[in-house]
């Protein structure tokens, strides 16, 4: 089976005409802008330069006007909350039409956000903190009747799926602590995915990419309600045959657009999956993490320990999930005569195992300058607050005040790289 046509299936059941992908689609951008207007305002970086004269030059055949007339610089990653207040600035100076970001997760959440502060900061707060947490971005738009201005998000790494979601991540650099914006307002108006320009991609972020697009699905797919089973598993089962496939002959071949497009399309469907449900325990813990390893690869490593975590709960995705790792090799057991903590048990091994094979660490501790500070940050974190939701979206859900107990083992075990360290919960033996 051809699962990238499936997958192309699946996007566009979903997105239809708003979404712009594909290998060669680039240069339709102009037209897609010029409806909001004439005046637009680009966030990039140099080293997009080939994808910025793509940009630039459909733009200028479109007759619309970049405002400033130079790229303004996007954000570095795990987009610093520094970054998304100097792009406000950019935004309340200039007064776009509209705003065309052009980069990976980090830049897109980045502007997300500084759209979100240059419209409600001054009817509503220019405090940052006041907009993380869920929805909270559209109530103070419905008080204040602001709009946001239109975001045309160009992706350039297959990885977060930004360009398609209501999620901005952004970084306390003081904290070392990622928070999160959720709500359907900072949806971008116009993703734009031209596969073809991942090939300049670096290995280790083609690899990263795809794990975190596989990450979504899983963890989606974990805690997915009865009404939505049947298209979360198409969309993870489709997301991860695209993965196991392809991203070890793209990190060998990496000029090849059928491997580029194919990781891409998993990418997008990991972006689909998020917009479905929440993820979970991986997720929560890669927050912390900013400082030792991409997101990606965080979510990469932490997935098998928390599948022995929510084992009981969730055999019947883990014997789907399980059984494509087997097709691929990295399980030799038959997965469906298996039950309980002994399924999670080898389905995490054969997660680590097809992990250890793109190049991915088996444990924290072997990310460099990884520390057991960041496993009491996580523990820390967990408890807060504005992430409680994703304690809640747990298949086995926590409160603050059972991080230590069961979350803590979690972490000890994925950083010694020893899944029995993992505790269950009594009553789920």
């Amino acid at each position: 089976m051809d699962y990238r046509l499936v997958a192309n299936k699946i996007l566009r059941e979903w997105k239809g005409s708003s979404y712009l992908y594909g290998v060669g689609v680039l240069e339709q951008i102009g037209k897609v802008v010029k409806q909001y207007g004439s005046h637009t305002l680009v966030v990039s970086e140099e080293f997009f330069n080939g994808i910025n004269q793509r940009i630039i030059s459909s733009l200028q055949e479109a007759g619309v006007h970049m405002n400033p007339d130079r790229l303004v610089q996007g954000a570095k990653p795990n987009a610093p909350r520094e970054d998304v207040y100097r792009l406000e600035s950019y935004i309340l100076h200039y007064q776009p039409d509209s705003i065309i970001v052009v980069g990976g997760g980090s830049g897109i959440d980045a502007i997300k956000a500084a759209n979100v502060l240059a419209t409600l900061g001054k009817d509503h707060t220019p405090e940052i903190e006041a907009y993380f947490g869920v929805s909270r971005v559209s109530e103070a738009l419905q008080k204040t009747r602001k709009t946001l201005l239109p975001i045309i998000a160009v992706q350039t790494s297959a990885s977060s799926g930004a360009h398609l979601t209501k999620y901005s991540n952004i970084t306390d650099p003081v904290e070392g602590q990622k928070k999160l914006i959720v709500d359907k307002a900072i949806i971008p108006t116009n993703p734009v995915f031209d596969y073809g320009v991942t090939i300049t991609m670096p290995t280790s972020l083609t690899v990263d990419g795809a794990i975190d697009g596989i990450a979504h699905c899983i963890e989606v797919f974990y805690g997915v309600p009865d009404e939505q089973y049947e298209l979360v598993e198409k969309i993870t089962t489709t997301a991860l045959e695209l993965v196991i496939q392809y991203t070890k002959h793209a990190v060998e071949h990496p000029n090849d657009t059928e491997a580029r497009e194919a990781i891409g399309l998993a990418t997008d469907l990991g972006g689909y999956a998020i917009m479905i449900g929440g993820t979970n325990g991986a997720h929560l813990t890669s927050f912390s993490l900013v400082d030792v390893a991409s997101h990606g690869r965080a979510c990469g490593i932490m997935n098998p320990y928390y599948a022995v975590f929510f084992a009981p709960k969730i055999e019947k995705q883990l014997k789907v999930i399980g059984n494509i790792f087997r097709r691929h090799g990295f399980i030799e057991e038959n997965i469906d005569i298996l039950s309980g903590r002994e399924l999670g048990l080898v389905v995490a091994q054969g997660m680590i195992a097809f992990n250890t094979s793109v190049g991915l660490p088996l444990s924290l501790q072997e990310l460099p300058n990884f520390s057991t500070a960041h496993i009491e940050r996580a523990l820390s974190a967990a408890k807060n607050p504005q992430l409680k939701m994703k304690l809640q979206n747990m298949p086995v859900a926590l409160t603050a005040e059972m991080v230590d107990t069961y979350m803590g083992p979690i972490l000890n075990a994925a950083y010694t790289g020893d899944l029995t360290l993992i505790r269950n919960m009594e009553s789920d033996i």
